[in-house]
């Protein structure tokens, strides 16, 4: 037996077709745009999703009939649609900071354990706080208003099938109790949003019609993108991993919802049911982002900056804060900015195209200890994934720079397979990915970096207190 897995990624859809032990039998990705019509927004026209998951789909599916499909999507956006599921504006999304000034409202209005309860701290580019902006600013939108979704469902409901939602993107949205996985009075009535506008949250596994991509295909409703990775991976309570992409993110699976009043960390439901499994997650959204900006200025490339890594982070070189449009974990600071520091007249291109490569490890490593001092410590062995963590000179900067031992896991879309899994019934792999190497941290350079890690910290405290 076969099954389809489906991926919705912020730039690009994936698709799968996975057998029922877990191995890609075939797989084909096709993009499509995010646009930031202001500064600090970040759109996509759901129409695009459409064209490009049929396009992906038809390139892997040929003469086969997967037995079901299972959807895995970016978190924590919206699409308003009509009664019709037409979407009456593009899709805000997760990297969009249009909704700060409602972050900061949000953030007066809870206390930090009510905030803690619905899994995150007040941030812009969550559902909540985007609804907000929306009835605030373009009121004859939420008006028409039928229906609030997350990506993932508006896809599988614009296909053909049920309207629903699962327990690991409801608590992605700010609007849920991540301890009931039941819909928040309190945040929707803050939102100012009906409840009868959140779809029903049913199990990840759960029958949600049939859809249609060329033939029709049984479907289930699916799950957050991480909480599919944790799926595809087959990690259990206890396990965690380290993933560094586009952004960078720390998970740790929880046995019970921990909740953080700390409010640097996120904590979301694993795919299932209702309070089948909670993790945390230390959210990092300027690694690669970060990285291909700071690259482009000197015109280089990752190669030359790896191989710049070949002679190891020095004491003299400069440091860099890499936090070009805001962070998350764990300094959940929408405004911050990135920097250098330390610049001499004996500083050269190898060092600054070092000093980048280390800025993003160091950004992972202080959402490592977050995550660990949050309760929920990490693995002996961490597993790494992600399309950011190929480089061996990379990995022993990560290594070093938190402190872990990295296995290196070559699951390049645990994700879509995740999806397909939970087609198939199954809530995660049958065996854990082992890892191909592991990476231990060097002590010497694991003090270096400690050090210059703290100097970036003091250089990202200055500049709050100057704001």
């Amino acid at each position: 037996m076969t099954f389809l897995g489906i991926d919705l990624g912020t730039g690009s859809v994936k698709a799968a077709v996975v057998e029922a032990a877990g191995s890609i039998l075939a797989e084909s990705a096709h993009g499509y745009p995010v646009v930031a019509p202001q500064p600090g927004w970040a759109e996509s026209d759901p129409a695009t999703w459409l064209a490009a998951v049929r396009a992906a789909a038809g390139a892997v599916l040929g003469a086969q009939q997967p037995e079901a499909v299972g959807f895995s999507g970016q978190m924590h956006g919206i699409v308003v649609t009509d009664a019709d599921l037409q979407p009456l504006r593009p899709a805000i999304l997760w990297a969009d900071a249009r909704s700060t000034k409602q972050a900061h409202r949000m953030a007066q209005r809870f206390t930090a354990t009510e905030l803690a309860r619905l899994g995150s701290p007040a941030v812009p580019g969550f559902a909540a706080t985007s609804v907000a902006w929306l009835y605030a600013n373009e009121p004859e939108v939420m008006a028409r208003a039928h229906y609030v979704l997350q990506p993932k469902d508006w896809l599988r409901a614009a296909l053909g099938g049920a309207i629903a939602t699962d327990p690991s993107d409801a608590t992605g949205t700010l609007l849920c109790d991540v301890v009931t996985g039941s819909w928040s009075p309190a945040a929707a009535d803050w939102a100012g949003l009906p409840e009868h506008l959140l779809p029903q949250i049913i199990s990840s596994t759960a029958p949600a019609g049939v859809i249609n991509l060329g033939r029709e295909i049984p479907a289930v409703v699916g799950a957050a993108d991480t909480a599919c990775a944790l799926a595809g991976l087959g990690l259990q309570p206890g396990d965690g991993f380290i993933a560094v992409g586009t952004g960078s993110q720390v998970v740790s699976v929880l046995t019970a919802p921990v909740l953080d009043e700390t409010l640097v960390t996120h904590t979301f439901a694993t795919a299932g049911g209702i309070g089948a499994g909670w993790f945390r997650v230390g959210a990092v959204q300027n690694a690669g982002l970060s990285l291909t900006a700071a690259l482009r200025w000197f015109g280089a490339d990752v190669a030359e900056a790896v191989a710049a890594l070949g002679e190891g982070v020095k004491a003299s070189d400069p440091i860099y804060v890499p936090y070009l449009a805001g962070e998350r974990t764990p300094f959940m600071d929408a405004d911050l900015r990135g920097s250098w520091h330390g610049i001499g007249l004996s500083t050269d291109r190898a060092a600054m195209l070092r000093s980048i490569m280390e800025g993003v490890a160091q950004a992972v490593a202080l959402a490592t200890t977050a995550v660990s001092a949050s309760g929920t410590p990490l693995p002996e062995v961490v597993p790494l994934v992600g399309g950011g963590t190929h480089d061996l000179a990379f990995q022993q900067l990560l290594a070093d720079a938190t402190g872990c031992a990295l296995g290196v896991v070559e699951v390049p879309n645990a994700a879509v397979v995740g999806a397909a899994l939970l087609a198939a019934g199954r809530v995660r792999a049958e065996v854990r990915a082992q890892p191909a190497s592991v990476v231990e941290p060097n002590e010497t350079a694991m003090g270096l970096l400690a050090k210059r890690r703290g100097t970036m910290a003091w250089l990202v405290q200055s500049q709050q207190v100057a704001k």
